[in-house]
């Protein structure tokens, strides 16, 4: 058997998007493969075969999301009020007090107001002359005002939030990262304050928005805790952002990539266009990885893990499993079935946000689709060195 060998616990390994040479020789050669590494001393497992993830992530009983966190990385004091950091029957409850900002009511009642402004955004982007880079003036720019108006946030604020999930997703980026994981814990403490005034003003004054449902909210007599909604900000603020933006980059990139598959969409938006969604999901999985922890020993394809061991699933990997996706590789606009797992592997955490990232992505391509005659790009793609985000800093474009 040759081996492969790629270090997944570095940055500059995803300088050109994701290995997903090195995926596939995993789930051919070694499904449940032992990463040593420094970094993260002393390793940890990674799994890439679409199965397995759904089960690790189902079987909280074995594997941890709490014991250790759900990233290699520390991430600093109070995120083990983090809903991603929990299990069950914690994760439970801070889920079902925050899911009554996210009912499908609440989802629908988003959406003329979406495509308010991805009308706007594509407007505004249109106006300039030149190459255009389509990251800050497409894909950006929507998650922050849909975040902005969740949340309650001024818009002239929103920028506030870009910047701030920036340094704390891109610490390890030479653009983004400037002053590294210090800069990134000052932005973490700069945005539990600017939460924390916004929870401070809704009980003084309550507003129909998410904030004001969060701070007054109560299930079985219990609210949530200021560090609890401060970090529930910071979360939303980061995965409702950098998600969505880099799904939004990495679909048009895949656009591009295969123009067979953009003249295909574009001749029958209505019919292609969930479809097509889906599929940049499934291809582009903006979220790489999380790590559980196995809370006792276990097997997965006959590796023995042990208790304590830090186990890591890789949607990205297992997203392009062949036993699941015919012709896993291919960027398929029209592919059904389509059960990626972008976000997540049906466990109990699933994302909570999924719904209304689906508009988000809908509703901008509809409009870049609809109302630009034609786009083309118009030079090199800048990925983001992040062992977490399968990100896209700058995307060049022009209009024909």
């Amino acid at each position: 058997m040759q081996t492969m060998s790629i270090a997944l616990d570095d940055p500059t390994t995803y300088m050109n998007g994701p290995p997903h040479e090195f995926y596939t020789w995993l789930r051919n050669e070694a499904p449940a493969y032992w990463h040593a590494s420094e970094k993260f001393a002393p390793g940890f497992w990674v799994c890439t075969k679409y199965s397995d993830v759904i089960a690790i992530e189902r079987d909280v009983k074995t594997y941890s999301s709490s014991s250790g966190g759900a990233l290699l990385e520390d991430q600093g004091e109070g995120t083990d009020m983090m809903m991603l950091n929990q299990d069950p029957p914690q994760h439970t409850r801070l889920r079902n007090l925050v899911a009554r900002g996210f009912t499908p009511k609440v989802i629908r009642g988003m959406e003329p107001h979406i495509r308010e402004a991805a009308r706007t955004i594509v407007d505004a982007a249109m106006q300039r002359d030149g190459v255009v880079d389509f990251v800050p003036n497409f894909a950006a720019e929507l998650p922050l005002v849909v975040i902005a108006q969740l949340l309650g946030v001024p818009y002239e604020d929103r920028h506030k939030l870009f910047e701030w999930s920036n340094k704390l997703i891109g610490a390890n980026d030479p653009e983004y990262g400037a002053g590294g994981l210090e800069a990134a814990l000052e932005a973490s403490m700069e945005l539990y304050m600017y939460a924390q005034s916004l929870a401070d003003s809704r009980r003084d004054r309550p507003l129909d928005d998410i904030v004001t449902t969060l701070v007054t909210a109560e299930l079985d007599g219990e609210k949530l805790s200021d560090i609890e909604f401060n970090v529930f900000v910071l979360l939303l603020s980061v995965a409702g952002n950098e998600t969505t933006r880099n799904l939004i980059s990495g679909g048009m990139l895949a656009l591009f990539e295969n123009p067979e598959q953009y003249e295909r969409l574009k001749e029958d938006v209505d019919g292609l266009l969930d479809p097509a969604v889906d599929e940049m999901l499934r291809y582009v999985s903006p979220v790489m990885y999380f790590r559980r922890t196995a809370i006792r020993d276990a097997e997965v394809r006959g590796e023995q893990i042990t208790e304590g061991d830090a186990v890591t699933v890789w949607y990205g990997a297992a997203n392009r499993d062949e036993e699941v996706f015919p012709d896993a590789q291919v960027f398929d606009i029209g592919r059904s079935p389509n059960e990626h797992i972008a976000f997540g592997g049906r466990g109990p955490h699933y994302c909570l946000g999924a719904s209304l990232a689906k508009m988000e992505i809908k509703v901008m391509f509809e409009e870049v689709l609809g109302r630009v005659p034609k786009m083309r790009q118009a030079g090199q793609v800048e990925h983001l060195q992040s062992t977490l985000i399968n990100g896209i800093k700058h995307l060049p474009v022009e209009y024909a």
